[in-house]
């Protein structure tokens, strides 16, 4: 995934609403995109709401088409399908691939395989960052402590360096 579209996967906020359209009150979260009034108990919904409740009317409807009847942008919809808040059905004209082999999936960023070969390597990744914090120097008591292989002096005197 290129770093700009991984940035507004993180960053999006589906902008929920803070204040009440019809008494002004203050909106509290009630779950899958719905917001009541803390006053009135009126409902409202953030885009993830809107184009979920699009979606139970009109099922397997194209992004395009969400896009055009909610007002929500495609690059919305989009980062709601590789965050699997959305999944595609199997008889919507719409597609989403893979971003590691290209293979059609439903929702997420891998099919089932490449997110296997995905984990392993931010697993290897993450282990690879760990040893290197072990190689680290810690001040201690008696000196610096060198965490390392093998093999090698656990300790440095000051009077050896």
């Amino acid at each position: 995934m290129n770093n700009d579209l991984m940035d507004s996967v993180l960053k999006y906020d589906y902008h929920p609403p803070e204040e009440c359209d019809l008494c002004g009150g203050l909106m509290i979260y009630k779950g899958i995109g719905e917001y009541a009034c803390d006053r009135c108990g009126h409902i409202m919904y953030d885009d993830y709401g809107t184009v979920r409740n699009y979606l139970e009317i009109n099922p397997g409807a194209t992004t395009g088409m969400v896009a055009k009847a909610t007002g929500v942008e495609e690059k919305a919809i989009k980062n709601m399908l590789r965050e699997e808040k959305l999944e595609i059905r199997e008889d919507s004209r719409t597609f989403l691939s893979c971003e590691g082999c290209g293979k059609p999936i439903t929702s997420g960023r891998y099919c089932e395989a490449c997110s296997k070969i995905a984990v392993a390597a931010a697993r290897r990744k993450k282990e690879k960052e760990e040893q290197e914090k072990k190689k680290e120097h810690v001040q201690g008591i008696l000196g610096d402590f060198v965490i390392s292989e093998k093999g090698r002096k656990r300790f440095i005197r000051e009077d050896e360096k």
